[in-house]
């Protein structure tokens, strides 16, 4: 697991960058929340520790730019301990707020339940652009909306989300999603499918579920 720390405290920077790595975690640590961000952008991390009170951006700043392309969780880690501090942070987005001085043993605890948590979100959820699935609660969201889906809609869709980005043919979809040997001579499939893009795609510029004619049919942010 790879966590990034952005904390400008040289001492409290370097504590906890060999403490995680003693405890088995990839660590790294800016001192500035631009350079942060560039670094999130650029590379994959499991976790972010974030003070507020840096040299260049705050804190805030930082995990407002974060949400607008990371769902990473966020542990603020910072001497400002008022409630509306906390408050704050937490509406922002963050997973978990902890104020210093802190204890080590503690913060180690809250980044195992977030990255536990993280997990099995990860587990459980597909997701492309801004369409989200939770297999779970078997429910659909687009750009934070909620989609109403039949059963087989909810089937053939998580279908598609499981193959995104590659053409899937009628043949395997109706192996896969109906279990049946697709019979060419129908359409129901076809169907099935134009009705499941009008729920998801309809008064949405980017289109996910693509035509591709001939072979089949793919869910993906292009053609």
């Amino acid at each position: 697991m790879r966590i990034l720390i952005i904390e400008d405290e040289i001492k409290i920077a370097t504590y906890l960058v060999k403490g995680l790595k003693e405890s088995g975690y990839q660590a790294e640590c800016v001192h500035l929340g631009l350079q942060g961000l560039e670094m999130l952008k650029r590379d994959q991390y499991d976790l972010l520790i974030l003070d507020v009170m840096l040299p260049d951006i705050d804190g805030w700043s930082v995990l407002q730019v974060l949400r607008q392309f990371s769902k990473i969780p966020v542990i603020f880690l910072t001497a400002k301990d008022q409630v509306m501090d906390r408050v704050k942070g937490l509406e922002l987005g963050a997973d978990d707020y902890l104020a210093k001085p802190f204890s080590y043993i503690e913060l180690l605890a809250r980044i195992k339940s977030l990255l536990r948590r993280q997990q099995y979100l990860q587990e459980n959820e597909l997701s492309i652009s801004d369409l989200k699935m939770d297999m779970v609660g078997h429910k659909v969201w687009r750009s934070g909306n909620l989609i109403e889906l039949s059963k087989t809609e909810f089937n053939l869709l998580r279908y598609l989300l499981l193959n995104k980005e590659q053409i899937v043919t009628r043949r395997q979809i109706g192996s896969e999603v109906w279990n049946i040997n697709f019979d060419t001579d129908t359409n129901f499939i076809d169907v099935a499918v134009r009705r499941l893009r009008s729920k998801i795609d309809e008064g949405y510029e980017l289109k996910l579920i693509h035509t591709i004619r001939g072979l089949g049919y793919k869910i993906s942010v292009s053609l």
